[in-house]
């Protein structure tokens, strides 16, 4: 079964999770980060979106 998650969601919600628990680290910065491009949709939307494309093929080949 293959379940399809939307990066702005997902991003979304790691944010909310962010800000709740008041985490400061870099994780949750980079979070942050990332979902700020998805939502906006700014002209540096193509490099990062490909950048985290590219990043969830190679984990997905990992497992096969």
């Amino acid at each position: 079964m293959i379940l399809n998650i939307s990066a702005v969601l997902l991003f979304g919600a790691a944010s909310v999770f962010a800000v709740k628990t008041k985490s400061a680290g870099g994780g949750a910065a980079v979070v942050l980060f990332l979902f700020g491009f998805f939502a906006a949709g700014t002209g540096a939307y193509e490099p990062i979106h490909n950048l985290v494309q590219a990043s969830a093929d190679a984990l997905s080949a990992l497992g096969n």
